[in-house]
């Protein structure tokens, strides 16, 4: 269903969701629902809480965190991350493209891996240092 907030056409889903805050340690049960068009947002304390749970409920993301196959490293696998949150629906995706990958050591903690992956603008960082295999 498409609605306008603010002057601007949105898509909201359809139904209800009980969304659990993450934003502070209050940890609010936030209830979003789309009634009739309308986004109404219940349960919050904060105004963070209320934009988290709007989020949450249209378009979710996380911050992806796994592991890619290195080459003369001092070890076979490196942790990384990418460096914003990705679309949930796009996270499969991004892991299938990450497992194609295989990076040459030496690598510092911060290196981009994978620059925009997916076209995404999104990039995929090393979370530590890794020296090659001596």
């Amino acid at each position: 269903m498409s609605v306008k907030t603010n002057g601007n056409e949105q898509e909201f889903p359809e139904g209800y969701k009980d969304i659990r805050c993450i934003v502070c340690p209050t940890g609010c049960l936030v209830h979003v629902e789309n009634l009739n068009g309308e986004l109404i947002i219940e349960g919050h304390s904060c105004k963070r809480g209320e934009e988290y749970a709007k989020e949450e409920f249209i378009a979710p993301k996380r911050i992806l965190t796994t592991t890619i196959r290195i080459e003369n490293g001092f070890l076979p696998l490196i942790p990384v991350r990418s460096d914003k949150p990705i679309p949930k629906d796009k996270l499969e995706e991004t892991l299938k493209e990450i497992a194609h990958k295989q990076i040459e050591a030496p690598i510092k903690m911060g290196d981009i891996l994978i620059e925009n992956v997916l076209g995404l603008d999104i990039n995929i960082i090393a979370s530590r240092d890794l020296i090659e295999k001596q």
